[in-house]
């Protein structure tokens, strides 16, 4: 059977040191999926609500317990369980200069619900979130591309709230979409999505999504198209042009650090975003804060690789499908939005592009 998360008991006594939030307690949600030959099939799935928690057995019918870190997680399936929910409070070592979370700090929360979700249906937890049939071709997922919208940042000790989910994305891929809430007033404060590609472990070449596999993923999919941004013609969707040379600002020869490299031995996603943010402007760093980033994986970087980062302002009427540089309309840029390029600094090979959007930060001036 698959596993699922499962809370700790109604009765069990909480530390004097923590309390809940009144609304963050849902009882827990315990999702029981027959395997068979590797496979999942609607038909074999229920869900139900218990305020126990309820025992999860393997296949050969042997009592599996939740771990320490299971119980005390505050995350579970939606009653549907084809999305998952999970709280987070901000820590203080989550806050930058503007005593907010960085967006780092945000997409590490992604990150992490976005495996907690896989591992509560059963999915491996090796950090590849494989199903039965992957893991036999030796078949992973990476990230194809990920976009983020922040329109506001939660501050140190607040507490919010994430829900995700995954779907099919044509042939070749696969999506995952969140919902960032501030679990205090239920106000949407960030939403993400992200792309996803099939490649063979070893020889890293793409592999199409095979029947079987979807089989094994679809039956925790939403049975209807499910998106984080429906609007038509989003920011999401749109292209990214790469990043003409000499770029105005840049950052030369970052090289991975020990602890860049997440437990598969590659640079993290989320390291990614730091190398960006590195050539931006300082005067934009000291007088604005993120809102919109947009990323586009094209080559992974290995750990005793050099990488540069490169950005340069986005121009009204720059070409979306050409050059960055395009025919301008104006002198300046009044969005505040900046293309960015990671390359290889021996080989000059294009590691990943990108595109930021930035907001005026209250009460600050900008320089001249």
């Amino acid at each position: 059977m698959f596993r699922s998360h499962v809370a700790a008991p109604s009765g069990a006594a909480a530390s004097p040191q923590f309390r809940l939030p009144s609304n963050a307690w849902r009882g827990p949600t315990v999702v029981t999926c027959t395997a068979r030959s590797g496979r999942a099939s609607i038909s074999s799935c229920s869900v139900t609500k218990e305020m126990e928690v309820a025992h999860v057995t393997d296949s050969e019918g042997a009592r599996v317990e939740p771990t320490l870190g299971e119980r005390l997680r505050l995350g579970s399936l939606l009653e549907d369980g084809l999305s998952y929910k999970e709280s987070f409070v901000i820590r203080c070592y989550e806050v930058g200069v503007n005593k907010t979370a960085t967006v780092e700090t945000i997409a590490n929360l992604l990150q992490e619900v976005g495996c907690n979700h896989a591992q509560s249906v059963g999915f491996s937890t090796d950090g590849f979130a494989t199903t039965t049939t992957m893991r036999k071709l030796r078949l992973i997922w990476v990230t194809n591309r990920m976009h983020i919208e922040i329109y506001k940042y939660p501050a140190w000790g607040d507490v919010v709230e994430i829900e995700t989910w995954c779907q099919s994305e044509g042939r070749i891929g696969t999506r995952r979409d969140w919902i960032i809430k501030d679990l205090s007033n239920g106000e949407v404060i960030g939403r993400a999505t992200s792309k996803w590609v099939m490649m063979h472990q070893d020889t890293r070449k793409l592999q199409r999504v095979s029947d079987e596999v979807r089989e094994e993923y679809l039956v925790f999919c939403p049975r209807t198209p499910r998106f984080s941004f429906p609007e038509e013609d989003n920011a999401s969707l749109k292209k990214i042009p790469k990043l003409d040379e000499p770029s105005e600002n840049s950052r030369l020869g970052l090289v991975p650090r020990r602890a860049d490299l997440d437990m598969n031995q590659h640079v993290n996603n989320v390291t990614y975003i730091g190398w960006v943010l590195e050539s931006m402007p300082q005067d934009i760093i000291d007088t604005h804060e993120l809102e919109t980033i947009t990323l586009e994986y094209r080559r992974e970087c290995q750990h005793d690789d050099s990488v540069d980062s490169l950005t340069s302002a986005e121009f009204e009427g720059a070409s979306e499908n050409g050059s960055s540089n395009g025919v301008a309309l104006s002198m300046h840029n009044p969005q505040h939005q900046f293309l960015h390029l990671l390359r290889l600094s021996g080989t000059g090979l294009e590691i990943n592009r990108g595109r930021t959007v930035w907001r005026k930060l209250k009460g600050k001036k900008e320089k001249l």
